[in-house]
């Protein structure tokens, strides 16, 4: 028997079998998507917050029917470049549950030690939990500390059980209950209604320390096609200690792919430095990012370049200010 050979009918043959294959590998990845999307929209379930406080044994708070549940580090004793870190200026593990039907989400920022990591690690993952970032919010800081991301979806009883046992792991790998030594407070004499004027928002004062928290109310953003909300870590934030002339200042900025190098830029350009940029999720929709960055010198200054950054983002929506 012969054979005859047809270049065209051959590469035909192969696009065909390439198309049939891609189709295939597209229709998997749709359900996929599909499969892990869950459709929960916003007070459509309620969390049994009496059930999640005798489980984990920890009190937290409720907003719009979500609950966080917030450890202050007080033991840590963090210095960066002569100020002083307190839990005000984003010293503070937490995890917060939002509902879905019968079952519910937790997300979770960890604050942990070089020593507290491995074990950690080890336990979140233990309990089910997935970790979707690790990484620093300082430079420069001693001692060092990371923070760690991590999310679950499931029913009530298993994400309550699993957060009171990643934050014992934690008290067992240091030694000590986090939140046991006493609070410490910072000084602070900044002119604080000027600073507002500059942000174009009011910010609220705790042991010294002076926070903004910005929503991004121009995005809709879902984990896994739960909504997430601010109170649920999607925001912006600064926070403020010192006096006028030589304050200093912290915090996270969230920004859709776009805005990641203008944000940079603005704060850069303005003499605060960017010491992390990260994700803190791992399916959300739209893809966001997050930087961490720190400013030391003369307030109006500091403000003025915050301001400036801020005005990077939120430009397709609803503007900050």
């Amino acid at each position: 028997m012969k054979y005859i050979f047809i270049p065209g009918l051959a590469l035909s043959i192969l696009a065909s079998c390439n198309n049939g294959t891609a189709n295939r590998n597209n229709t998997s990845d749709a359900t996929s998507r599909k499969n892990e999307a869950i459709a929960c929209p916003p007070g459509s379930s309620k969390l049994d917050i009496a059930a999640i406080e005798q489980i984990t044994g920890m009190k937290g708070a409720e907003k719009n029917g979500e609950y966080k549940i917030t450890i202050p580090q007080n033991d840590l004793q963090i210095i960066v470049d002569g100020f002083k870190i307190i839990p005000p200026m984003g010293l503070g593990s937490w995890t917060a549950f939002t509902p879905c039907g019968d079952s519910a989400m937790v997300m979770g920022d960890i604050i942990l030690t070089e020593t507290d990591l491995k074990a950690v690690q080890k336990e979140v993952i233990r309990q089910g939990f997935a970790i979707t970032a690790i990484h620093n919010h300082f430079v420069r800081n001693r001692p060092n500390v990371m923070y760690m991301h991590i999310d679950r979806s499931a029913d009530l009883k298993s994400l309550a059980t699993g957060v009171k046992a990643i934050f014992d792991k934690v008290r067992e790998a240091r030694g000590t209950d986090p939140k046991s030594a006493k609070a410490d407070s910072v000084a602070n004499t900044l002119d604080l209604a000027s600073l507002d004027s500059i942000i174009g928002y009011k910010g609220e004062l705790a042991k010294g320390v002076y926070k903004y928290t910005i929503g991004r109310p121009d995005v809709q953003l879902a984990e896994h096609g739960i909504p997430v909300s601010s109170f649920m870590g999607f925001n912006t934030w600064a926070a403020w200690q010192g006096t006028p002339d030589h304050a200093a200042v912290c915090g996270d900025f969230t920004m859709l792919e776009n805005e990641v190098a203008p944000v940079i830029k603005a704060l850069v350009e303005n003499d605060i430095e960017v010491v992390a940029v990260h994700n803190h999720m791992v399916h959300e929709d739209p893809k966001v990012f997050f930087l961490h960055y720190w400013g030391v010198g003369n307030a109006g200054q500091l403000a003025r370049g915050l301001r400036a950054a801020l005005n990077e983002t939120g430009k397709n929506g609803k503007s900050h200010g």
